[in-house]
């Protein structure tokens, strides 16, 4: 590689990065070599025995000590606000058991006397079938009404009390995108399903706008010590089961404390049609009108499908009772097939990019359907479309993403056994789709453009968490099969650059952000012991030593660190 340097006309460098492997955003890692940081970008990527010709009085040399530096990670599917305003409610995302949920939900009682005890992170698999009853939260926490969120915020349990004061009965019909789990007289036994939850939302306390802003910088800092640097937001709005989050970016933006940059997917209420698009373009100008590149609103979320967990994912194949028998149910597609086509076409032409939830294979179906009807009306665009979750796709379609242009958005920590998918999901499936979860090695053999994203607060936000299931398709220490078999691993290089070249060109910022070259941003990640310097199964291992914005480090692990000048 050759000695490269600009912006500077000296050559000299504000930082050296040197003594350890570059991973450049694609391919195997840079040896040999170090990264020169003046004003705040990569001023070039030189030999190691270049560096003094680089380095000047004020120059500070660091040595990495073996570790890897990376482009800062960038997550394609994440919802900051709802986890930071999880993480100061009743948080429940780290309970062990039912018992532990419960003891939460007890302590956050106490220390919270008044009113309403919102919150959410509940696993469906600590409880039977995946519903937890009312009568566990009455048990409690009395007559007050609780309201919190599972951990895949597609379900939320509900106590008595907040039942009454919903005004919900055995009368209470399921709403069309939602479920209602009955005792036997009918009457709500305390979890609802999809859109069900929004039967709570004329009564619960609304998150004002200090607490989500709050969540918001609390959410920051918690995925910078992550090595994240950017993300997409994918779910821009007022959701019944997130706070709204416009007003906390907008004041972030205002008071100068959103270090990361967002591209910020706009919320499609499906029970709405294409009047709302109005809107977005709206919404979409006035930030534009703001000159910052920090937030950009160009994206659309739209909601395919549900989750197989609660069987509301859209499938090709109905799902199957306990017994092992077929039943009528083959899960939801929340928006009619004929007008997703209709609306997608439409954000294409005014140059939306379209954020797919798309879980189940007929979900996937769809969403790559609707691309299609776009390319066809439209030609071909700069839209950068995307699908999240994956959880099944057919052979046929996986084939499809590169023809169409349309990126796969992996959730990688979701790829391996565990209790949520081996009791809730995959006795319910046909038996030849456990060979079809997350077939990201399909994806990739077919050439389609990988992202990565993680839908924190549902699962980790941690990148290096969900690279090594990515690569390794058991969790660690398991001594379970891959999930899907060897053939749906990704190899490391391809993983990392999923989180970081993949989802730049998905947020948009592919132009000066998930690459190490000269002119682009020093939004870096130094990590250790380096990942492609360990043995597979020891991925998981690796932590983010340090993580940089623009050139300046704005996580530090510990004063030791990152070494002070050389």
């Amino acid at each position: 590689m050759a000695d490269a340097a600009v912006n500077r006309a000296d050559g000299l460098a504000d930082v050296i990065l040197t003594g350890g492997q570059i991973f450049t955003g694609a391919g195997q890692p840079v040896t040999a070599h170090a990264v020169l940081i003046a004003d705040g970008r990569i001023l070039g990527l030189v030999p190691q025995r270049s560096v003094e010709a680089h380095r000047g009085p004020a120059t500070e040399v660091i040595d990495l000590e073996g570790a890897l530096v990376s482009p800062g990670f960038q997550d394609a599917h994440i919802h900051p606000v709802g986890g930071g305003v999880e993480l100061l409610q009743c948080s429940l995302a780290e309970s062990a058991d039912a018992a532990e949920t419960l003891e939460r939900v007890a302590a956050y009682a106490a220390a919270n006397p008044e009113s309403w005890i919102l919150g959410g992170g509940w696993s469906m698999d600590h409880f039977p079938g995946g519903a937890p009853t009312r009568g566990l939260l009455d048990a409690v926490v009395g007559d007050r009404p609780v309201l919190v969120a599972s951990r895949d915020h597609h379900s939320v349990w509900a106590s008595t009390a907040a039942i009454r004061l919903a005004g919900l009965d055995a009368s209470t019909p399921d709403p069309v995108d939602g479920r209602i789990e009955r005792e036997a007289d009918g009457f709500p036994a305390g979890t609802f399903h999809e859109g069900a939850g929004d039967l709570f939302d004329g009564v619960k306390p609304e998150i004002d706008d200090e607490l989500a802003y709050a969540g918001l910088l609390r959410a920051q800092s918690e995925l910078l010590a992550l090595g994240i640097t950017g993300w997409q937001d994918a779910m821009i709005g007022t959701v019944a089961t997130m706070p709204p989050n416009l007003p906390a970016y907008r004041r972030a933006l205002e008071e100068d404390t959103l270090i990361a940059h967002v591209r910020g997917a706009q919320w499609w209420v499906r029970d709405a049609g294409a009047e709302q698009i109005v809107g977005m373009v709206e919404r979409r100008a006035e930030f534009a009108r703001l000159g910052d590149d920090r937030l950009d609103l160009g994206t659309v979320k739209i909601m395919v499908d549900g989750v197989a967990e609660n069987f509301t994912a859209a499938m090709k194949s109905p799902y199957l009772d306990a017994h092992g028998h077929e039943t009528d149910n083959a899960g939801l597609s929340f928006i009619d097939p004929d007008l997703l086509t209709g609306y997608v076409t439409e954000l294409d032409l005014l140059g939306f990019q379209v954020h797919f939830h798309a879980l189940g294979d007929r979900a996937v179906q769809e969403a790559l359907d609707a691309v299609e009807a776009a390319r066809a009306a439209n030609g071909p665009s700069d839209g950068r479309h995307h699908l999240a979750h994956l959880q099944v796709v057919s052979e046929e379609d996986a084939l499809r993403f590169p023809e169409l242009d349309a990126i796969a958005n992996l959730q990688a920590l979701w790829a391996c056994h565990e209790t949520q998918l081996d009791e809730l999901t995959l006795p319910f499936l046909h038996d030849d789709l456990e060979a079809r979860q997350y077939p990201f090695g399909d994806l990739d053999r077919a050439g389609a453009r990988l992202a990565a994203g993680s839908d924190w607060p549902v699962s980790s936000a941690d990148p290096l968490a969900a690279i090594h299931i990515a690569v390794n398709r058991v969790s660690p220490g398991s001594a379970d099969a891959p999930l899907g078999g060897a053939q749906q691993r990704l190899d490391l290089a391809t993983a990392f650059a999923a989180y970081t070249s993949g989802s730049a060109y998905v947020n948009h910022r592919d132009h000066d952000t998930g690459t190490i070259a000269p002119g682009y941003r020093a939004d870096l990640v130094v990590i250790e012991p380096n990942p492609f310097a360990v043995p597979a199964d020891r991925i998981h291992e690796s932590t983010v030593v340090s993580t940089w914005v623009g050139g300046v480090p704005v996580y530090v692990r510990d004063a030791d660190a990152v070494p002070a000048t050389a």
